[in-house]
């Protein structure tokens, strides 16, 4: 079991829906607290739980509504012009959004309201993690999420594929190679504290 504080950009799914009929309006959590997610397969992967906390320093100041994460499509939405709300509450985090009337913003909107759409994802960096080893399957607590880059309504759940969900397995391959490591230190660092302290005996 260790503390680490990391900072890599990681994206994970939640739901969203369409609320009203008169407007384009679309409600939904982006994360959901203290619910644990498989990240990965059992026999690669991890799983996650974020803090009820994580969110109180995280920067949040500028936060656009994306379509897959994908910065060549128009932003659907965003904080700055207060067209998305995100709202902390005991559950997780909400947001509300009312889509401006394009094109594209109402086929979006007709795929929400129809089902075809009906995943969030939220793209961010990690201040301050705690790893659980103990377990057969490792479990990752997120207390501190350092910024919320964006929140983004997706087709296709992030981590369903190896190429998205990789960058989060190879940080944990990462973290556990240093804790092995620091442990061979340690463990050297007492041989020879031991050998000295027979040594010392002997004279």
């Amino acid at each position: 079991m260790e503390t680490q504080t990391k900072m890599k950009n990681e994206i994970r799914i939640a739901e969203i829906r369409a609320t009203s009929e008169d407007k384009m309006i679309i409600e939904g959590y982006a994360i959901k607290f203290n619910e644990e997610t498989l990240i990965g397969t059992e026999s690669h992967g991890f799983k996650e739980i974020i803090n009820n906390l994580a969110l109180l320093e995280a920067n949040m100041k500028d936060v656009p509504l994306k379509y897959n994460h994908q910065n060549n499509f128009l932003i659907l939405a965003r904080t700055r012009n207060k067209s998305l709300t995100l709202v902390i509450d005991e559950i997780g985090l909400m947001i509300r959004a009312e889509l401006l009337d394009t094109q594209s913003n109402r086929d979006i909107y007709k795929m929400i309201r129809a089902g075809l759409l009906d995943k969030m994802s939220f793209a961010f960096t990690v201040k301050e993690q705690f790893w659980d080893r103990s377990a057969d399957i490792p479990v990752r607590t997120i207390f501190k999420i350092d910024r919320l880059h964006d929140v983004s309504i997706v087709d296709v759940p992030a981590y369903d594929g190896t190429s998205v969900y990789a960058r989060s397995l190879e940080l944990l391959a990462n973290e556990t190679k240093q804790l092995e490591s620091e442990l061979a230190n340690t463990k050297h660092r007492e041989l020879i504290i031991r050998k000295r302290i027979k040594i010392k005996g002997e004279n």
